[in-house]
This record gives structure tokens, C-alpha cells and sequence, in this order.
């Protein structure tokens, strides 16, 4: 699990992609009308903990810490992965710990039900660290789906998030939510702030995820600079801050009223 990925790339791989984003979908129904930001890291690296939570903390907010148990204690390009302690302490200060399969395989390259399997083992032994809802909701490994992952995973979890750009609104879907990066330095940073001013003028959920957070981030990285200039710009904005599965529950049919009290 420790070799830098590659995705599969050619006519298959985009083929794979365009079905996963065409199929299995399940629309997200509620009428966003008030800009939304969940904060979400996936793996997770230590420096994800340290670093990225107290910036998120600095501004009252919680994120989402999407966990895949077989990197636990284990060390990769990313840097040092999180241990159960770090996944104890960020469950005790509210963040959300959620899912992200056990093994952090591509899910176009197995068989749907090892795959589901393995998100079950994750969630079975998050659940045995005192995590009693790390189903709420699940990120791809790489952001790689397939039609038969979804539809195996969607009755296990409240959304499952990709990695293809945009921000959510009504009609999209639930089983590949689309998220921004929290990468690619100054490049990144100016598409990570375009995308917080596009959310406050046509609103809907934008989910940003991120890795490591370090003054030398790998290619999936950012530094601790990079991500106050993004947490700066959502609270300068007055945007509503809340991990990836608190939104789905104010987004659940009839709970569309709460909604209101983020409309100032």
C-alpha cells in the first residue's frame, strides 16, 4: 500500500470514469440554497492531524478524516499516516472520522463485493476504536469508482465522495460527490479560492479534500499557509462549515428548514 499510485490510464480508464459518473447514481435532491464547505483529508497523514485540524479548529470548525485502517502506523510518500491515537484524539475533539476502505485499493480494479467487503472491515474495526458511525460517509481510494462499487456501497453509506472538480447542487449525485484539491501550490491555492467565490455566488456544497499538510507537502499536499489562505477566505465569506456527514443530515428530506439559519 506504500507505492505511489498510478491510475490506469488510455480509452479504458476514461471509459471507466464516464460510466462510474453516468451510472448507479442516486441525485441529490435538496435545493442548496445557502453556500456550504466541508473540509475533508483523506489517508490520513499525521500532518493532517496536527496541522490541518488546528487550522480548521482555529476557526470553531470540524472536518472530515477519511480513514483507511491498513495505513495505520505506517509511513509513505505522504509522510507519517495516522496511528489509532490520532484517530481517538480527532473523534473526541468532534471531527468526523469516516470511511475509506480498509486496504485503499482502487475500486475499478477489484470486484465489487471485495471491495464492499473490505469497507465493511474498515468500518467494523473503526467501530471497535469507539467510532460508532464511521458510516456516514466514504471517499474512493484515488477518487476511483466503478458502477458495481456503487451500487454495492450506496444502501452501506449516507454519500460517497469522488475526486472529479465541482462544487454539489441539486441533482447531483450522492454516490460520487464531486470535491475540490487542496494541491498544486500557487495554481492550486487560486483554483481553491475561485472556487470559494464561486460558492458564495451560486451556492451549493463544496467539499475540498486534502493529504498532508506540511511545509513540504508531497504532490497531494499543501502547506499549512496554503490551507489558512483557503480557511481565511471561506470565514471572510461568512460560509456555514461542517463535516461531510452533518451536511447530509441537514440535507435529508425535511430537514431542509434548518438550512435557514445559515442564510445570513
Amino acid at each position: 500500500m506504500n507505492a505511489v499510485y498510478e491510475p490506469a490510464s488510455g480509452l479504458v480508464g476514461k471509459l471507466n470514469r464516464l460510466a462510474a459518473r453516468t451510472f448507479a447514481r442516486r441525485p441529490l435532491k435538496a435545493d442548496i440554497s445557502v453556500p456550504l464547505v466541508s473540509f475533508s483529508f483523506d489517508d490520513f497523514p499525521k500532518s493532517a492531524r496536527e496541522n490541518g485540524a488546528r487550522i480548521i479548529e482555529h476557526h470553531g470548525w470540524r472536518a472530515t478524516f477519511y480513514t483507511a485502517l491498513g495505513f495505520a502506523g505506517q509511513t509513505n510518500h505522504l509522510g507519517e499516516l495516522m496511528d489509532e491515537a490520532d484517530i481517538r484524539a480527532l473523534h473526541l475533539r468532534g471531527h468526523e472520522i469516516a470511511c475509506h476502505s480498509f486496504s485503499h485499493h482502487d475500486a475499478s480494479r477489484q470486484v465489487a463485493k471485495a471491495f464492499a467487503a473490505d469497507c465493511e472491515r474498515n468500518c467494523a474495526e473503526l467501530m471497535e476504536l469507539g467510532i460508532y458511525k464511521p458510516a456516514s460517509s466514504f471517499a474512493f481510494p484515488y477518487g476511483e469508482a466503478s458502477v458495481g462499487a456503487k451500487r454495492a456501497l450506496a444502501k452501506r453509506y449516507g454519500a460517497m465522495r469522488g475526486v472529479y472538480p465541482g462544487i454539489n447542487r441539486k441533482g447531483d449525485d450522492l454516490n460520487l460527490l464531486k470535491a475540490m484539491p487542496l494541491d498544486g501550490g500557487e495554481a492550486g491555492l487560486e483554483r481553491a479560492l475561485a472556487g470559494v467565490r464561486e460558492v458564495q455566488t451560486r451556492p451549493g456544497w463544496l467539499i475540498f479534500y486534502g493529504h498532508d499538510v506540511r511545509e513540504d507537502p508531497s504532490q497531494w499536499g499543501c502547506t499549512p499557509a496554503f490551507l489558512e489562505a483557503v480557511s481565511e477566505a471561506v470565514a471572510k465569506a461568512g460560509i456555514a462549515v461542517l463535516p461531510v456527514g452533518e451536511v447530509l443530515s441537514h440535507l435529508a428530506p425535511g430537514k431542509q428548514p434548518q438550512l435557514a439559519k445559515w442564510a445570513a
